[in-house]
């Protein structure tokens, strides 16, 4: 646990975290119209992980910044979802942005298992438990167990990274990544405005 901080409603000030962070989220489940953002997760790729739990009126200035830094890039597993979130709950368009599931998606076109569990298997060679991830994650008091759930989907994001990158560079694929990393504050607005399941991209 003593890489592992615990903040109640914000991040400290003048918490320096470098130029590449990884970011995940937990919520009181999968409608951003509904299910309340509870939990921000930050990781500097250095093994230590803050977790930031957050009130209900969102007031979390120095969290904010970090999330909107146009210096700072944020790694994410499944994007689309934290970033709707923190639209919807925190009032901010977090960017700019690299996802780990839209690099795995373009760049291991020989599987379908694009998971965090099976990318963290294959590309950074780690293990990781699931155990906690249907848990109230609303609760004033986390587990022990919740906590390292929690902790532990930001701790190897920076080398599943490294590992994507290199595998989009050698198909040739990294600035359509990059296009979709792009994209995704809009994809936001879009669920946000009624549109998360049609394509209207489509012909029909």
């Amino acid at each position: 646990m003593n890489q592992i901080t615990l903040h109640k409603g914000d991040l400290p000030e003048g918490l320096d975290l470098g130029p590449v962070i990884a970011v995940d989220t937990e919520a009181m489940g999968l409608n951003p119209l509904r299910d309340n953002l509870t939990l921000v997760q930050i990781s500097a790729g250095d093994g230590k992980a803050h977790i930031v739990q957050l009130s209900r009126d969102y007031d979390c200035p120095n969290l904010k910044a970090l999330m909107t830094d146009p210096k700072v890039l944020k790694i994410f597993h499944f994007a689309r979802f934290d970033v709707v979130m923190m639209k919807r709950w925190m009032g901010i368009t977090c960017a700019p942005i690299w996802c780990t599931k839209i690099a795995s998606r373009l760049a291991r076109t020989y599987t379908d298992k694009h998971g965090l569990k099976d990318v963290a298997r294959e590309v950074a060679g780690v293990d990781m438990s699931k155990a906690q991830q249907s848990s109230d994650w609303g609760q004033d008091k986390l587990t022990d167990a919740q906590i390292q759930y929690a902790a532990s989907d930001v701790l190897y994001l920076h080398q599943i990274k490294a590992g994507l990158e290199a595998m989009l560079e050698r198909e040739g694929r990294r600035e359509l990544a990059e296009a979709c990393f792009a994209f995704l504050p809009v994809r936001a607005d879009l669920d946000l405005a009624g549109w998360p399941d049609e394509d209207i991209f489509a012909h029909s």
